[in-house]
This record gives structure tokens, sequence and C-alpha cells, in this order.
């Protein structure tokens, strides 16, 4: 019995051991996160966007860059949550309006 004792305590040993040295052998490669290209935040639903100089309104989506703090309005043409243009049949592309800032940088303070 103390023999059996002895062999499993030496197996158990040697497994440890083995696990403790195989990163010096055979190092996993360090892995960061991945950041996006445009990490932007999308309020959900669709609301009225007001232009900064006040020349215009129209309904669509806001958005958040989060590395600037920039707030940009997508032109949807209606209440719907993506840009439509009934008059044609080709998908429309909305481009950003600038609406704003927010100073992100001060949140440490």
């Amino acid at each position: 019995m103390k023999n059996t004792t002895n062999a499993l305590l030496l197996v158990i040993a040697v497994a440890l051991v083995a696990i403790a040295i195989e990163p010096f052998f055979k190092p996993r490669p360090a892995q960061a996160q991945v950041v996006a290209d445009y990490p932007l935040y999308f309020e959900p639903g669709v609301y009225l966007l007001r232009a900064p100089d006040g020349t215009s309104q129209i309904y669509g989506k806001m958005a958040v860059d989060m590395r600037t703090g920039k707030i940009f309005g997508f032109p949807t043409y209606g209440q719907q949550p993506y840009p439509v243009d009934i008059t044609t049949t080709k998908p429309v592309t909305s481009k950003p309006i600038v609406l704003g800032r927010f100073a992100l940088e001060d949140t440490d303070r």
C-alpha cells in the first residue's frame, strides 16, 4: 500500500512539473484585444436630428465615436431604422452629419 501511494504521488509530482515547465518550451503567443476600425456606439431608436447651424431637421440614427467623443447623425429620411428613399429602387447611403462632441477626456477628472 505504501509503495502504491508513493507511486501515485510520484506520478502527480511529475505531471505538475510537466505542466509548470511547458510554457518555457512552448510559450503561448500573447493575445491583445482587437480594436475596431470604427468604434461607434449607435443609440437605439430613431431621433429627430437637428443640424448644429439650425438649417435642417431630419430623422436618423445617432452614433458616438468612442475614441473622440464626436456625435454623428445618420439620416434615415423617416422613422425607420435604416435609410429609405421611396422615389428610387436603389439602396440609399446615409452620409454622417457632425452634431457635436462629448468631452470623454474630462471623465478622468
